[in-house]
């Protein structure tokens, strides 16, 4: 069975439903984690910093998706990352796998549910920025909700305030603390030479964009792109919890005719992986100082 004709396709999921995933989780680890971690594309590597780790695969978690796509590897790990009790996900659900975006930010519910306050978002992005350099490192201050221009937004329908209220503001969706404390971070770990901020844009993929449209978001003043997070975003907003959004940078977009590279998924694989290490001491050190 794909993801389109999956049951997790099929219908909005009720509050029981998050609750039962959540007093799952609670019932089979002794974790209790106030930071979450949602690694994108080839970034699932950051679990190997946790200590004490206990795994779920997402198939046998209740209610749980599945993730379909190459870097992406399916697995949820709580443990002890500089002392702090955390929750990775290995792997994020994506909106052009079939999903909706309900199945697509699920797990954002269940964390808050677990006693999550805080959200790492991670993700791999093509640059639209002329100034950014492949392997640069972006802190994301807002966002550009494509999907959500056409009707893909993962609060329309029923809202549970129980989550949050029905009109959520995203004019504050990246917590500029988390972000002054990510500079700070990135300066004491020697990563700022790399270090960047700007707007994330999400597109609904999984085609990359045409020059044209990559044109379109740099005059827009998009600075990266790519086919993820502002869902979860979204959703975590809405529950209340604080965000920090991290982009790397795996490629450079193609904005002029006259190129002839083309972006591909080994490129970004391949970017991610060089890069981690910087990655995982910039989080890891991140984490110690969040309260």
């Amino acid at each position: 069975m794909d993801a389109a004709t999956s049951p997790h396709n099929q219908c909005r999921y009720s509050y029981e439903d998050y609750m039962e995933t959540a007093d799952w989780l609670l019932a089979n680890t002794v974790h209790r984690p106030k930071v979450a971690i949602i690694c994108g594309s080839g970034l699932g590597s950051l679990v190997d910093l946790l200590d004490d780790k206990m795994v779920f695969p997402y198939s046998k978690i209740p209610h749980f998706p599945s993730s379909t796509v190459a870097g992406h590897t399916g697995l949820l790990v709580f443990g002890k990352l500089q002392g702090h009790e955390c929750v990775c996900m290995q792997g994020r659900f994506h909106f052009y796998e079939g999903y909706n975006m309900n199945t697509v930010t699920y797990p954002v519910r269940v964390f808050f549910l677990l006693g999550v306050k805080t959200l790492i978002v991670t993700n791999a992005a093509g640059g639209l920025n002329g100034k950014y350099n492949v392997g640069d490192i972006m802190l994301i201050k807002d966002h550009i909700n494509m999907p959500g221009f056409a009707g893909q937004n993962p609060l329309c329908g029923h809202n549970d305030e129980r989550f949050g209220l029905r009109f959520p503001s995203m004019s504050d969706a990246y917590d500029s603390e988390l972000r002054a404390l990510a500079k700070e971070t990135a300066k004491e770990q020697d990563c700022d030479s790399f270090l960047q901020e700007g707007v994330y844009c999400m597109l609904a993929g999984p085609t990359y964009e045409t020059t044209a449209e990559c044109r379109v978001l740099q005059m827009l003043g998009a600075d990266a792109v790519g086919m993820s997070t502002v869902p979860e975003v979204v959703v975590a907003r809405h529950c209340g919890l604080r965000v920090l959004g991290i982009s790397l940078i795996t490629n450079k977009v193609v904005a002029d005719y006259d190129n002839s590279e083309k972006a591909n998924h080994e490129e970004v694989l391949s970017t991610s992986q060089r890069r981690t290490p910087d990655i995982q001491r910039l989080v890891s050190h991140l984490i110690a100082k969040i309260e």
